[in-house]
């Protein structure tokens, strides 16, 4: 990928996003769809955990979790949120940001059927960010949740779901020798399409 060359990535920030993570799966890495996920707290204090992108679509992209979690929190305070994926061996990453639009219950609930049968289990059995005397205690929570869905049909908890980042900017990094990395911003026209810009490693 040439200096000049790297300005032909896609028109579209989405689809040269699904191309890249296409690449990264091929690789070493384990979880190629995780992402650092940047929140504002309630009192304004930033917080980052690691979440994985579950979907990607010309309208954002969704990650699953808890809603009384300290992330569920601070998008309820503050709906907007930034993202990075990173993949060092391909010596590139990915950020944006943008609002972000829970999503409805028909939604979350198709996608909860589909996880494992423990991971279901422990979204009713932990109290994501609460604190707890000690993993004695986490474990015996699992195991009282899995004798009251022993039958295997375990709903989507009203506590869980997903959310939808609308992105208004991408980043498109790429690493280069002595530091010179290529960098590249997306940002929407008021008439459609996306703006690309070069910026200065």
């Amino acid at each position: 990928m040439s200096c000049g060359g790297f300005l032909d990535l896609d028109a579209d920030p989405v689809h040269q996003l699904e191309a890249w993570l296409a690449e990264a799966t091929q690789t070493e890495l384990r979880e190629p769809s995780a992402m650092a996920l940047a929140t504002i707290g309630a009192e304004g204090d930033p917080q980052v955990r690691m979440v994985l992108l579950r979907g990607l679509d010309e309208h954002g992209l969704v990650f699953y979790t808890d809603r009384r979690s300290e992330k569920g929190q601070a998008l309820g305070a503050h709906p907007r949120a930034a993202v990075v994926l990173h993949w060092e061996p391909l010596e590139r990453q990915v950020r944006a940001r943008g609002t972000v639009i829970p999503m409805d219950a028909g939604a979350s609930a198709a996608y909860f059927a589909h996880r494992p049968l423990g991971s279901r289990i422990a979204a009713w059995a932990s109290e994501q960010s609460q604190p707890i005397a000690d993993r004695a205690a986490l474990e015996a929570r699992y195991a009282a949740t899995e004798r009251r869905f022993a039958s295997g049909d375990v709903p989507l908890p009203e506590h869980w779901g997903g959310y939808r980042i609308v992105p208004d900017r991408f980043e498109f990094w790429h690493g280069r020798a002595d530091r010179l990395h290529d960098r590249l911003r997306y940002t929407p026209r008021p008439e459609g399409g996306w703006d690309r810009q070069r910026l200065m490693p």
